[in-house]
């Protein structure tokens, strides 16, 4: 019986351009690109740095994530496991993890699509990408990619699912990523987001725009990414709310 094909093979067949295979075991389709698009501010910036890897998982985004959150948000245990949920995640799909880190979600969502599916960890950052390659041990089901978020390097209808946390907020152009998002889920396909959602209350809203101006995240409104997913055609599975984020999942139509 032939050898089934590693995850990285895979993840280069499914790419609409050449990748370069790293020394240190992702993908790289940006080369020598500091970055892909502009910078958005400092919160970006950092997320680039050599030593943000080393804490990130267990202490950077589990503590700025209850502080964003508030008491009552999922845990990042949590939030990995809603996202497993509401992408409907199982054997042989095709998920993609954009703007991965370090591949905490990636890793578990390997582990649920399981060695005949493909769990692809997305990021921009070299440092992120490396560490999150040595944190991973289903290399058979788990692949990673240095790339342009908003733009992912895929021909239309390639992934089953679309995971995006804690993200979107730090992207120059977040309605061209969700245009892209739509673009490469297949029919039926899932996205959920995690990103920033500007409370109701006039004083609340003045300090969570002046706080996403200092550090270059742009403040979304509750409701405005499910209005903009409606408009690109999904469904909306779920809309959660906890401190200033919001969780939104959304479904594209089957195919007639």
């Amino acid at each position: 019986m032939a050898e089934h094909p590693k995850a990285q093979d895979r993840l280069a067949d499914l790419l609409d351009t050449a990748a370069k295979a790293t020394d240190t075991g992702y993908l790289d389709v940006l080369g020598d690109a500091p970055q892909a698009g502009p910078s958005t501010g400092i919160t970006q910036r950092v997320m680039r740095t050599a030593l943000l890897p080393q804490v990130y998982e267990r202490y950077w985004r589990p503590a700025f994530g209850r502080l964003f959150k508030g008491p009552f948000g999922p845990s990042m245990a949590g939030e990995v496991r809603l996202a497993t949920e509401l992408l409907a995640l199982g054997p042989g799909r095709i998920v993609l993890d954009v703007a991965c880190g370090t591949g905490r979600f990636t890793r578990a969502f390997g582990a649920a699509v399981g060695n005949q599916g493909l769990a692809i960890g997305l990021d921009g950052a070299p440092s992120m990408l490396t560490r999150a390659v040595g944190e991973t041990n289903n290399e058979d089901a788990v692949a990673y990619l240095r790339a342009d978020a908003v733009e992912p390097p895929f021909p239309p209808s390639t992934v089953d699912a679309i995971c995006c946390f804690a993200a979107l907020h730090m992207f120059a152009e977040p309605e061209r990523a969700l245009d892209s998002f739509a673009r490469i889920l297949r029919p039926g396909g899932r996205l959920v987001l995690l990103t920033s959602a500007r409370r109701d209350w006039q004083p609340a809203r003045v300090v969570d725009t002046a706080g996403g101006i200092l550090s270059g995240q742009r403040m979304f409104d509750r409701g405005e990414i499910a209005a903009a997913l409606r408009a690109r055609g999904f469904r909306i599975v779920a809309e959660r709310f906890a401190g200033v984020t919001q969780v939104v999942a959304g479904e594209l139509p089957e195919a007639n």
